[in-house]
């Protein structure tokens, strides 16, 4: 079967799916559409039909999260597009896992567990590939979520009950509603270019209570070997290139930092002894983390 077929044969599926559905045989729509669902071209559309009506096959019965995704989720595009992900939606899905156990790892080193964390800001936070886990740990009335895609926002605020705000392209312009115990920035900084990466973690300050944490992650050597990048004299390297579809590649690239520019630039920004913690090669066994601490 050629391509253009099974394309044409997986949206004669969905239509059968929504038939059985109006039908109310579930059994037969979970059937078709798990089918559909195999198909990149009606994947997403097929998954949201599953998890909508809570047929058997639904990540969220699996679960217990909110399994809804958004069509403009370039992290799942990312998955969907990756010769490596056989099961796009597993891997989607079983990565914000993996990055809740290593936040929590993370927080357990410095004495401040998560789930005892009254107020937690996920900045960056695109269309919940994480939020989602953060929501079944706290409960959404805990969970702020930030991004500058306003799509984004909106969206995490409907699925999933969180409080959002838009952030802005110039660090300076980012309003904070309030200051939280929390602020975690996952591979924001590992896609800043030098204009902004230093600004960015000043800025960030601003957003975190007196005693509370910021935690971050950036691209280190680890990361730079395996792309083959060689840093500059200041231990730096950006490209203007990304998953992103949303934002400018210039202001979201690639960035690779070694860890004598990351510790300099907390220095310049928090001061020395705001850095409490780090892990270097921590969030997807290819970026470092750094934990900051704001003074009571």
């Amino acid at each position: 079967m050629t391509q253009d077929n099974a394309t044409s044969a997986a949206h004669q599926l969905l239509q059968e799916g929504l038939q059985l559905l109006v039908r109310g045989d579930r059994a037969g729509a979970a059937q078709v559409l798990a089918r559909a669902r195999e198909v990149r071209e009606t994947l997403l559309e097929a998954h949201g039909l599953i998890e909508r009506h809570q047929l058997v096959g639904s990540f969220t019965n699996m679960t217990g999260l909110d399994c809804r995704i958004s069509p403009e989720d370039d992290i799942f595009g990312f998955f969907v597009n990756h010769p490596s992900s056989v099961n796009p939606l597993r891997d989607y899905f079983a990565d914000g896992w993996r990055t809740l156990s290593e936040l929590l790892l993370l927080l357990e080193a410095v004495d401040q567990p998560l789930l005892k964390t009254p107020q937690v800001l996920e900045f960056a936070s695109g269309h919940g590939r994480f939020t989602r886990h953060l929501v079944k740990s706290l409960g959404a009335e805990r969970v702020t979520v930030s991004d500058v895609v306003p799509g984004a926002v909106e969206f995490s605020r409907q699925a999933f009950g969180v409080e959002g705000f838009l952030s802005a392209s110039v660090p300076e312009e980012v309003k904070w509603p309030r200051q939280y115990d929390l602020v975690f920035v996952l591979s924001l900084f590992s896609h800043l270019p030098r204009s902004t990466w230093a600004r960015w973690l000043q800025v960030l300050h601003g957003a975190v209570a007196p005693g509370g944490l910021l935690v971050f992650s950036t691209h280190g050597i680890k990361a730079a070997n395996f792309d083959s990048v060689q840093l500059d004299e200041e231990g730096f390297f950006f490209a203007p290139s990304s998953e992103s579809n949303a934002i400018d590649a210039h202001e979201y690239g690639t960035a690779f930092t070694s860890e004598d520019f990351v510790v300099r630039r907390i220095a310049e920004t928090w001061g020395a002894q705001a850095l409490v913690h780090r892990s270097l090669v921590h969030f997807w066994n290819h970026q470092d983390a750094y934990v900051l601490r704001k003074p009571r």
